[in-house]
């Protein structure tokens, strides 16, 4: 996994609410064995138009000014519905390294730690204003820095974000569970060692 702790990059105003796991990952996308090439797939109803192949010009995350945006900016409830990893890998290979909502689902906030992609709940009113300067300003940036646990840009945003110790850890350190085990791994050996 990798490490994360200060991130800029430029942000993809999604102003939606309750958006399931079905539309961030549709269901049809589940039968790969990879944990790999899910990106394209990502929004998929809402990215492309009926023929599946053409980009619908109307979704905000077409629109050229977006195209390297690695911080989503969404409304409360981001992912819920059925519990599926493949969600917040579809994501990360997008390119999204942080997402910001009012609220997560619980499952789903979890999966995206279990896979180093680091979600922030901020009030209503600061989200809100985010999009706002992301739709407005092409090109528009934010600094997540995980260590001081703040958002800011340039500009009047300046918002501190709360974060579990131990999920902290572990993003900021690289680690998944098998990291976590792998740290141990001269204790297991030993244990292994003096087993009868």
């Amino acid at each position: 996994m990798e490490l994360f702790s200060t991130h800029t990059g430029i942000v993809g105003p999604l102003d939606r609410v309750n958006i399931d796991t079905d539309q961030i990952m549709p269901k049809q996308f589940l039968k790969r064995i990879e944990r790999t090439g899910y990106g394209p797939f990502l929004f998929y109803d809402w990215r492309y138009l009926e023929d599946g192949k053409t980009l619908n010009p109307d979704f905000i995350l077409n629109q050229p000014r977006y195209d390297r945006a690695s911080i989503l900016v969404t409304g409360r409830n981001f992912g819920s519905g059925s519990s599926r990893e493949a969600a917040p890998w579809g994501l990360q290979q997008y390119g999204f390294k942080t997402i910001i909502a009012p609220s997560f689902a619980d499952i789903f906030r979890g999966n995206c730690f279990q896979n180093g992609l680091l979600t922030i709940v901020l009030p209503e009113n600061d989200v809100e204003n985010i999009i706002s300067k992301a739709k407005n300003a092409p090109g528009y940036e934010l600094t997540i820095d995980l260590d001081n646990q703040t958002v800011s840009d340039s500009d009047s945003v300046d918002a501190s974000f709360k974060i579990d110790a131990f999920r902290k850890y572990c993003l900021v350190n690289g680690l998944d569970d098998i990291g976590l085990i792998l740290k141990l791994e001269n204790k297991i050996a030993a244990y292994e060692e003096n087993r009868h």
